[in-house]
């Protein structure tokens, strides 16, 4: 029983130095994880902080300028993004045979795809914690307690959205069409949530049907269990959405990687 538990944190280990040595080695990557949500703090923060007021809610219990709202929102994009990302790596590596050889290594494929996503989450939460301090850096502080509850929730995030790209891998077949496809996933789950805008905004203005779809969006309870997190709050329904959507993109992700009974087995590539 040792023996086997041994081998497979050897594994765990395996895959995620892989990952992080990756990682390292291309600096470049964690300044563009960092341009988007930037780009939105400092830009457009600015240019909505009088169009869009922020009422007095929960967690908040006085009025916030309108990028401290947009913080746990920019949290959560770069989970998003960093999910995408492992989406394309995972189709990269399928295509040039490295998925193969590690999915024929005498452990249990759950085990190993499961390495893969441990690596996906904390290559998120590093980025986000680079985030968080150059946030400070613009007077977005939050206390640090509140910091460590935080962390639990965006890692809790970045499981949920690492395991919809490795879904996603498994309908992906071809480095040709990722672009199409991480577009049509990441804009409406993005835009059609409340990391931008609070959804009582959709529901004020009318829009009804915007509404809906983002109280339904599993992205949108992403972003809130960070935000009410990061507060020391909890917001219970939402994570538990939170984790039973990672259950079920992973499970999802585990049957198609199954060459038994999986859609990576019968589909075509698309």
């Amino acid at each position: 029983m040792a023996s086997i538990l041994i081998h497979r944190l050897r594994a765990l280990r395996a895959v995620c130095g892989r990952e992080m040595r990756k990682y390292f080695r291309q600096p470049g990557r964690l300044l563009s994880s960092l341009v988007r949500p930037l780009l939105w703090l400092l830009v457009f923060a600015a240019g909505f902080q009088n169009a869009l007021g922020v009422a007095i809610a929960p967690p908040y219990d006085t009025y916030i300028e309108y990028k401290v709202y947009v913080a746990p929102g920019l949290l959560g994009m770069i989970a998003l993004f960093n999910g995408m990302q492992s989406s394309l790596a995972m189709v990269y590596d399928r295509e040039m045979g490295v998925m193969r050889l590690l999915l024929t290594a005498p452990l249990p494929r759950g085990w190993l795809l499961g390495c893969k996503l441990a690596a996906g989450t904390v290559l998120s939460l590093l980025q986000m914690a680079a985030f968080l301090l150059v946030a400070a850096a613009f007077g977005i502080r939050f206390a640090s307690l509140h910091l460590l509850a935080g962390v639990g929730a965006m890692a809790l995030a970045a499981l949920m959205l690492g395991a919809l790209g490795l879904l996603l891998s498994v309908h992906v077949r071809q480095l040709e069409n990722f672009a199409g496809t991480m577009n049509f996933v990441i804009f409406p789950m993005f835009f059609i949530s409340s990391a931008l805008y609070p959804l009582w905004k959709l529901q004020e203005s009318g829009a009804q049907v915007v509404y809906q779809l983002a109280r339904f969006n599993p992205f949108t309870h992403a972003v809130e269990a960070i935000r009410f997190a990061l507060y020391g709050q909890l917001a219970p329904q939402s994570l538990a959405i939170v984790a039973g959507s990672a259950a079920v993109f992973f499970v999802l992700a585990l049957q198609g990687y199954d060459p038994q009974r999986g859609m990576a087995r019968r589909g075509r590539p698309a």
